[in-house]
């Protein structure tokens, strides 16, 4: 075997295996993980070709703070919570990603789950 295609051989493996090990990477290590709450102000299943889930938290009395996230196909029983508590307040569960692939969503936070919360705001 000539220098010209062992170059080319170990070329192509190390790319093969950079590209592997971030894409692993991306989708095993998060960046943070929290909770956060607000009121639940938007939900919608948005995209031409690819369908994600993307959705909005007001975290102040004006919706000056917007909380904006995605929530993967995977996790039927929280895009459904989401759904039934619309217009409420509710408390997240949430893990922040380095990066985000266009299949996943728009935003790098992704909501594990879904919980009711009494508004601060208003006494119930």
């Amino acid at each position: 075997m000539n220098k010209f295609k062992k170059i080319i051989i170990y070329s192509l493996l190390f790319m093969t295996l950079f590209i592997a090990g971030y894409f692993t990477f991306i989708y095993y290590v998060p960046y943070s993980e929290g909770v956060r709450s607000g009121e639940l102000i938007k939900i919608s299943h948005k995209g031409y070709v690819v369908k994600t889930w993307e959705g909005e938290i007001s975290q102040g009395i004006s919706g000056a703070q917007i909380f904006q996230f995605s929530v993967l196909d995977n996790n039927p029983e929280a895009i459904e919570k989401l759904k039934e508590l619309q217009g409420q307040y509710v408390k997240v569960d949430y893990v922040e990603r380095y990066k985000t692939f266009f299949w996943w969503g728009d935003t790098r936070y992704f909501i594990t789950n879904v919980y009711p919360e009494k508004s601060p705001h208003f006494n119930n």
